[in-house]
């Protein structure tokens, strides 16, 4: 599977999103896409520095810490332990996740 396709018609890639700002907007898909990429990098920069993102009405981008735990490695019938770690995650507002909800 390549990971810049998108998996059905219905997924977008960050190229599509780019396409749909610069047409609505009328801004240069080379702008649009300098804003993009630096709204995903400040992005990935807050949650590296252990930051949460919130953005009110979409959701928020947080860090959720997993706690150690034993796992099984089922084909060599083994256990091992995952050590803790911290995981990015995002949590819709209630509002997105109503207007997804009622479009189902």
């Amino acid at each position: 599977m390549n990971h810049n396709e998108p998996i059905n018609d219905k997924d977008m890639t960050k190229a599509d999103i780019v396409s749909r700002i610069a047409e609505q907007t009328g801004v240069e898909k080379g702008i649009v896409t300098s804003v993009v990429e630096g709204f995903m990098e400040q992005l990935r920069d807050s949650l590296i520095g252990g930051e949460n993102v919130y953005l009110r009405g979409f959701g928020t981008f947080l860090l959720k810490h997993r706690a150690a735990k034993t796992a099984r490695n089922i084909s060599k019938n083994t256990t091992m332990i995952v050590p803790a770690h911290t995981i990015p995650a995002f949590k819709p507002s209630k509002a997105f996740q109503k207007s997804i909800a009622i479009k189902s």
